[in-house]
């Protein structure tokens, strides 16, 4: 592998796609490993923000130093947009970021670099540990990277943004990015299609695509859709696999509330005493409860779902697997967006304007 560490500064904002990857890709071995800096970056993330637990950050790093960074995935994904060496008209491209999930704006981020644009990142203060800390890794092994990438409290002069937030913060996001070329994505959730012919393993790893990050990730599994008559305690059963959440506090917290709200309101619910399970139409579920349907016809069910904006990714046994959910890849791109596409036909014909968020 070529040395990346000592690129001659007179190249700035010559690197160009081989060495991109090559920095890039150096970020795997970086996040797998135990040096004493990166120790330091995964503690204060999980002391800055309570919902992101050690295990969360480990995991989440881990998918996406196997999934993302690897050199030749890299190489592969570049090649199949037909990325060019060098990008003679590299762009602004403002990024503002969630917070919902430990780094889940790094793949934008992965995007405008390795089209050779210039991002501009604005973190969420949820989730800017992590984020800083391997921006400034990047930019100490390449130093021309200081000219192509910083972090942003505030964004202004961009060419390009993409954002990702609420619902509510999305139209706000309408109103200062909808006259330049942009992606906004608004809230999304997951949902999953049971038989009641899965196995247990199956329904163990269903467990981990509803719980991991305690289901606040938009590919986290909040509603359910299952035949008439189905048998729920097999599933009740396989979703003990995370009754320690309730040492948690906050996960506690909004598990007894909901309990409250269900009992008040003389609904009816099952539970395992760690998770409720609630009969909803809504996709959307609050922390510590999942709704569920019923379908007859799988087929139309199928159709329907394939159709709405509001579902990310759909888990079965003929679908995404299960356990799979939370573990994407460079084209899994978030809303079903083609990021990488979309940045490759950004072009100086997009002028700069001042503006600011």
């Amino acid at each position: 592998m070529k040395d990346v560490t000592n690129l001659n500064a007179k190249a700035i904002q010559q690197m160009d796609l081989s060495q991109r990857i090559i920095v890039l890709s150096k970020l795997s071995a970086y996040m797998k490993g135990n040096e004493a800096s990166w120790l330091k970056a995964k503690q204060q993330a999980a002391q800055k923000n309570p919902w992101f637990l050690p295990e969360f950050i480990e995991t989440a790093i881990q998918n996406m130093a196997t999934a993302f960074l690897e050199e030749a995935s890299l190489k592969t994904w570049a090649a199949n947009y037909q990325l060019p060496a060098q990008n003679l008209q590299p762009q602004k491209i403002g990024i503002v970021m969630a917070g919902n999930i430990p780094l889940v704006g790094f793949h934008d981020f992965l995007c405008v670099c390795i089209s050779g644009h210039h991002a501009v990142i604005k973190p969420s203060s949820k989730d800017e540990v992590l984020i800083t800390h391997l921006i400034q890794k990047l930019t100490e092994w390449a130093p021309e990277l200081h000219s192509s990438v910083s972090i942003a409290q505030q964004i202004n002069g961009c060419n390009a943004y993409i954002a990702t937030g609420s619902n509510n913060s999305s139209r706000y996001f309408e109103d200062y990015f909808g006259k330049y070329p942009h992606i906004i994505r608004r809230n999304r959730t997951s949902v999953a299609i049971l038989t009641g012919h899965e196995t247990t393993e199956e329904l163990a790893a269903l467990a981990t695509d509803i719980h991991l990050y305690f289901g606040l990730g938009c590919r986290n599994i909040t509603k359910l859709y299952v035949p008439e008559n189905y048998d729920f305690i097999p599933l009740l059963q396989a979703l003990k696999k995370y009754n320690n959440y309730m040492d948690f506090h906050k996960y506690k917290h909004n598990y007894d509330y909901q309990l409250a709200v269900l009992i008040m309101s003389n609904q009816y619910y099952m539970t395992n005493e760690s998770v409720l399970l609630v009969e909803k139409e809504s996709l959307f579920s609050p922390i510590a409860q999942i709704h569920y349907g019923y379908y007859n016809y799988l087929p139309e069910l199928k159709q329907s779902l394939q159709q709405n904006q509001d579902i990310q990714c759909i888990v079965s046994q003929n679908d995404i697997p299960f356990g799979q959910a939370q573990q994407p890849t460079l084209t899994d791109y978030a809303d079903g967006v083609d990021t990488l596409l979309f940045l490759k036909n950004i072009t100086a014909s997009n002028p700069i304007q001042s503006h600011m968020l």
